[in-house]
């Protein structure tokens, strides 16, 4: 098992040239955007190619208005705004 594009890919029955296999890759990232492609097994049996592959989903950051600020975290805050933030009401859902 080798990895290309930081997938791991494996090739059964046959060879596969580098380039075929990031055709492939470049083929499921199109078709999963949201999801990120990290194990990919190509099966050669005569003119055709059997793919299994595994996915998971890729890690976002939550954005949140906070004191008027689009943020995901509060590490860039100065301590005015970290002390507004500290004051602001918090309610409950």
């Amino acid at each position: 098992m080798e990895k290309i594009k930081n997938v791991d890919v494996e090739v059964i029955n046959g060879e596969m040239d580098d380039k075929e296999i990031i055709a492939y890759i470049d083929y499921l990232n199109d078709k999963f955007p949201n999801e990120q492609l990290t194990k990919l097994t190509l099966t050669i049996d005569g003119d055709y190619v059997d793919m299994h592959y595994h996915l998971q989903p890729l890690q976002f950051e939550r954005i949140r208005r906070i004191t008027g600020y689009l943020v995901g975290t509060l590490d860039r805050f100065n301590d005015a705004k970290r002390a507004e933030e500290n004051d602001r009401i918090k309610h409950q859902i």
